[in-house]
């Protein structure tokens, strides 16, 4: 088949599918190719079965404050870890399914199932047919990273892209966890808490993505109160023993059932021919794009979304897939990012916002707000008092500039601040709003006031409430 369309799509996850979008309110002569399972992934295997993971997990480690709480025999409960992983897998096809399978099976013979290779920078190769489009989006996404020298022992070896089929998990010896980034840190406390032994090895001394010392400190300790966790020491060594594996850390060493590696996702961009258009790769095979239209160089080729590895968060591939979707069949506009926002869903919730504590820790015009949440009222009555959050504001003016955070529910006050700092306020604007007693939210006023007293700047009607 030889077939010529406006616009071709390649890949049906989270970019490709809102680059389509954009791409169906201005034309129907597109196509969309999408090599593999159909679902994003996170729908398919990631924020979404792992939030459901989480929850599950939330609910079971509550049990520990029953007793306290004056609710009886909590060390009856049981937990059964196939019918947790059942209610997963129900959760997450329910998603793929009625959110993601059923718009692919509307577009008929515009969706096509298959892996696209460039010929030239207007042609695809789809196993035997041949696409001519004048536009083109890479919206393919990205894998797991993992070791070849494993694939001897593979049966013990998991990602995200296994982990959700598990029919059960380990009852003996339990689980490493290679990496602690935030989709190892997530899973490695949510196990932990259904009562597996779960030993992580992390070959870096900050954990969850986190930079700024305080606040990884604060969270390293809650941690660490749940499961092992080995820091520094170079890479994990896996070898199998028996039918088990054995993981070796300098001078440490356990063994174990299974092995959930979470050490990073690379692009898939292997095969995708991308040597033929003229253009300039990166060691990994990366083109130059523009961040502000997605387009790679002067090419009549946008990509978006994790196959970038440039924000590689859900809401970022869908702004990036509107971005390369509205690029592709109106003339070429230049879009604001948003600031930056991404959070884990640990216990606490970790967060990051605008500006790392890494680009503004040198600099002198910059005070750090902090606020510890072990004595915050709410959280005190919600069992929930740990954490810390640290709010980087700059001194001449009281402008937010950036945040990282390890506090109860912080998904909520992550957004907050993100909103603030989308709208440029100041921390003395915010204090003029209404915060409500006794809510959480408190915890971002007093974090607030204990910027303005690190400013200096007095301003009338604020410093009159006592600092905590």
């Amino acid at each position: 088949m030889k077939k010529e369309v406006e616009v071709a799509i390649i890949g049906a996850g989270s970019a490709g599918l809102y680059a389509l979008s954009q791409v169906k309110k201005q034309t129907d002569d597109f196509m969309i190719i999408n090599s593999g399972l159909y679902g994003t992934t996170c729908a398919r295997v990631g924020c979404m079965p792992s939030k459901s993971l989480i929850r599950i997990a939330e609910y079971y480690h509550d049990r520990l404050d029953f007793e306290k709480s004056g609710i009886k025999h909590a060390d009856s409960l049981e937990v059964s870890i196939p019918d947790v992983l059942q209610r997963v897998r129900d959760h997450r096809d329910y998603l793929v399914d009625h959110n993601i399978e059923q718009s692919i099976t509307r577009l008929g013979d515009r969706s096509v199932t298959g892996k696209a290779e460039f010929i030239n920078s207007n042609t695809l190769k789809v196993g035997d047919d041949e696409i001519r489009a004048k536009k083109i989006i890479i919206a393919t996404g990205s894998s797991p990273v993992l070791d070849p020298k494993w694939d001897a022992f593979k049966e013990h070896i998991l990602t995200t892209d296994e982990l959700f089929e598990q029919k059960d998990l380990p009852p003996t010896l339990g689980m490493g966890v290679l990496g602690l980034g935030a989709i190892g840190l997530e899973l490695g406390q949510a196990l932990s808490r259904f009562g597996i032994k779960v030993t992580a090895v992390h070959s870096q001394e900050f954990i969850g993505g986190l930079s700024d010392p305080d606040v990884n400190e604060v969270m390293l300790e809650l941690c660490e109160q749940e499961f092992d966790i080995w820091l520094g020491g170079g890479p994990a060594v896996l070898s199998k023993v028996g039918d088990k594996i054995k993981i070796t850390n300098y001078d440490r060493e356990v063994l174990v059932d299974k092995v959930l590696v979470s050490i990073g996702r690379k692009p898939n961009l292997d095969g995708l021919g991308l040597e033929r258009l003229g253009i300039e790769l990166d060691k990994i095979g990366m083109p130059n794009f523009n961040p502000q239209t997605m387009q790679i160089e002067d090419l009549p080729i946008y990509i978006a979304g994790d196959v970038n590895a440039d924000r590689p968060l859900l809401h970022e591939a869908a702004d990036e897939g509107r971005i390369a979707g509205y690029n592709v069949v109106h003339p070429q506009k230049e879009f604001k990012r948003k600031v930056p926002l991404a959070i884990v869903f640990t216990d606490p919730n970790i967060a990051f916002i605008g500006k790392d504590y890494k680009h503004i820790k040198d600099d002198d015009n910059v005070i750090i707000g902090t606020y510890d949440f072990s004595r915050q009222s709410r959280a005190m009555l919600m069992n929930t008092n740990v954490g810390i959050a640290n709010l980087y504001v700059e001194k001449s003016t009281g402008k937010l500039l950036g945040a990282q955070i390890a506090v109860p529910h912080g998904e909520h006050l992550a957004h907050h601040l993100a909103w603030a700092m989308e709208q440029k306020l100041t921390v003395y604007d915010i204090l003029e709003l209404p915060f409500y007693h006794p809510t959480l939210e408190e915890g971002l006023y007093m974090l607030l006031l204990n910027c303005v007293k690190k400013i200096g700047i007095k301003k009338e009607g604020i410093l009159e409430v006592p600092f905590k």
